[in-house]
């Protein structure tokens, strides 16, 4: 039976406040402007360090370094679940191995899979290291099957974004987009498939891979 990877930030939890406030700290620290959190959301879902590049940052590492110290006391657990997610977790994890693949460090990750009930549901979580190790998804994925051995062929990844759906191009895996999250103004035209709510998933999983 194939294995599903899930993204995180817009695909299981919605992380706006705590990201998008977080990165404004940041820009006010390197005296930079601050957008307003509506126009940030294209930071959610790839590496901060390319996102701090795009925002003008001159040291992106610096940048990050003013994110980290208050997304940590603060911005981590500033999230919320979407509705349905723990009802689908435990309805596609009856059948199939599951695992978390995000571009959030794993040591944030894993926290914010504990506090919220998702991590009972999954076998392994993988995420880049602190120092941006594994920062592209693709070679995020490509290791994390490494490590679980599971055949790209009869897996599938679930996310909002087309980071997400390039990584699992990367590695030969189909590729199931949701209808909530960031990826509004991304192409997702090519999904294997795509749903609109969370009671969706476990249909379109079992359509891919059975």
């Amino acid at each position: 039976m194939g294995a599903v990877y899930w993204d995180l930030d817009g695909t299981l939890t919605d992380p706006k406040k705590g990201i998008t406030e977080s990165i404004q700290f940041a820009l006010r620290e390197l005296d930079l402007p601050v957008p307003p959190a509506d126009d940030l959301t294209w930071c959610i879902g790839p590496a901060l360090l390319w996102s701090f590049e795009r925002l003008g940052a001159h040291d992106p590492e610096a940048a990050l370094a003013h994110y980290r110290a208050v997304y940590t006391t603060k911005g981590l657990y500033d999230c919320t679940l979407y509705d349905g997610i723990l009802q689908a977790l435990g309805a596609i994890g009856a059948d199939h191995p599951m695992h978390l693949a995000t571009a959030k460090p794993h040591s944030y990750a894993k926290k914010i899979t504990a506090h919220y009930g998702i991590a009972p549901h999954l076998t392994h979580e993988f995420g880049p290291e602190l120092d941006g190790t594994r920062n592209d998804k693709g070679e995020l994925l490509a290791h994390a099957l490494d490590i679980t051995g599971d055949d790209p062929a009869t897996s599938v990844m679930v996310g909002d974004r087309h980071y997400d759906m390039k990584a699992a191009r990367d590695v030969g895996m189909r590729f199931i987009a949701v209808g909530w999250g960031y990826g509004a103004d991304d192409d997702l035209s090519s999904a294997d498939a795509h749903v609109k709510t969370p009671a969706e998933l476990a249909g379109a999983v079992a359509s891919l891979i059975g």
